[in-house]
């Protein structure tokens, strides 16, 4: 399993329109094939910033999903709201520890 990992940078002033869309964008996210969960997070010292992070089944799985006609309908949520494209990347779990 890979995670996604997207730093969005919001427009300043439209935080609060951007988390109203993410329920219905998390959702197209989620009910693509590979995908396990989709969470967002809001940056603490940078509050337009917010972390999309993604359990996928693999870099494929997320590609798929990026060619598939489900793509352009997260992107329409979220994108009216970014000051620029996001930065993706993709990571493998290499330690994990319950504490």
């Amino acid at each position: 399993m890979v995670r996604e990992h997207a730093l969005m940078h919001v427009t300043p002033g439209q935080e609060a329109a951007f988390e109203a869309v993410l329920p219905e964008a998390l959702g197209v996210i989620t009910s693509a094939p590979g995908c396990h969960r989709a969470e967002v997070h809001r940056g603490i010292e940078s509050p337009s910033d917010f972390l999309l992070l993604v359990w996928w089944d693999s870099v494929e799985a997320h590609q798929a999903f990026r060619d598939s006609e489900l793509f352009p309908v997260w992107r329409s949520h979220v994108q009216p709201h970014w000051a620029e494209l996001p930065v993706v990347e993709h990571f493998a779990l290499s330690a994990e520890q319950d504490g």
